[in-house]
């Protein structure tokens, strides 16, 4: 279990590839679900060497998160292979001696160690002084509520108490989560960075420490244009469905001639007076229900209807064309067969053998 001696951390920022660029680093990886290996995964792309560590009997749990189609004795599922990649796989019981001793000779040589524990787990797994022991160690720390509290915390939980369920949907639906599991997604960004800038820290201290991210601190966080709108004008966001409640048309979906759907992303009154030009209605940008994008907002019903008569004269890959051509957002709304059946899509898709399984997930990786 003794793990090779380590090189101190060196930024790489020049070299050509990124692939390597933390090929110094080693990760103890003892998170489970979404939000933690996500961000072991993260390091594991970028050339750490990265142990996920399970218990032997009650292993991740996403590794039963199956699909029906999936085969049930498989030791893996497509959602525990979505955020591990590139990782090794050690069994140890943290509740006997023997296997904590395992760890902490690992931890001897680790820069970062990843968790979501409960409060309670960090004592009776000897983690809560870990620092006296590993000074140089980074503590990427995980909860959903605070590290002080002690509840548990699902994403759909998250969703719910952050205002993002509220928000989401239509008025005809009710509440609505979104479809992937984003307060995780959103949790993990967060700790990315506040490893990143503790790595550059422990540069010029020499020191490890703490990071810890809340999945509730994070959700809340990423409220962005939502929260102001609420703090500034008292007014508490209604379920629109795609609509967007500053701009319009934004978020209305119409269908072709060929009976596929598109919608617009209409940012500015010269992207406006284009998709206007195009569908037909070159003067509506001078109604003065239509002038300006406020007016938009408050109009944006009787807007749809005009537009719609406009777009449904013409097949999809045709109007798509003649706006992309003046550089105006639109794009059509694809199910997941088809956006990967793009090539660019294809090229972010990652393989790997996992115990005997044939394992795919697109990369965590999104910059060059």
């Amino acid at each position: 279990m003794q793990k090779k001696k380590k090189n101190r951390f060196t930024p790489t920022f020049l070299e050509p590839s990124m692939s390597d660029l933390f090929k110094d680093l080693f990760v103890i990886d003892l998170s489970t679900v979404l939000a933690g290996p996500s961000v072991g995964m993260f390091f594991a792309e970028l050339g750490a060497e990265v142990i996920k560590v399970e218990h032997p009997k009650h292993p991740d749990v996403t590794r039963s998160w199956k699909l029906p189609v999936e085969a049930s004795d498989a030791e893996v599922s497509a959602y525990f292979s979505s955020i591990n990649y590139k990782k090794e796989y050690v069994k140890l019981d943290l509740t006997k001696d023997s296997d904590r001793e395992k760890l902490f000779q690992m931890l001897h040589q680790a820069d970062i160690l990843l968790t979501n524990f409960k409060r309670s787990d960090y004592i009776k797994f000897e983690l809560d002084q870990i620092h006296h022991k590993f000074p140089r160690l980074i503590h990427g720390r995980i909860s959903g509520y605070g590290t002080d509290s002690d509840r548990v915390a699902y994403d759909l939980i998250l969703q719910a108490e952050s205002g993002f369920m509220s928000m989401n949907g239509t008025p005809e639906s009710g509440p609505v989560k979104m479809p992937v599991a984003l307060i995780d997604v959103l949790a993990a960004h967060h700790l990315k960075e506040g490893i990143l800038c503790k790595l550059i820290e422990r540069e010029k201290s020499g020191k490890g420490g703490d990071v810890t991210v809340s999945l509730i601190d994070a959700a809340i966080s990423s409220l962005v244009n939502q929260a102001s709108n609420y703090l500034m004008t008292g007014k508490v966001p209604e379920r629109i469905g795609s609509l967007h409640p500053n701009i319009a048309p934004y978020g209305e979906i119409f269908k072709t001639k060929d009976d596929r759907l598109i919608t617009f992303a209409i940012g500015s009154d010269q992207h406006f007076l284009k998709l206007c030009a195009t569908v037909g209605f070159p003067n509506l940008a001078s109604d003065e229900r239509f002038s300006s994008n406020q007016s938009r907002v408050i109009h944006r019903k009787e807007l749809f209807y005009l537009l719609e008569s406009g777009v449904c004269v013409f097949n999809c890959d045709e109007l798509l064309t003649l706006l992309h051509q003046q550089n105006v957002p639109a794009g059509e709304i694809k199910s997941l067969d088809r956006v990967f059946e793009d090539a660019h899509a294809q090229s972010l898709v990652r393989e790997e053998r996992i115990s005997g399984i044939d394992t795919k997930r697109v990369t965590g990786i999104a910059f060059k």
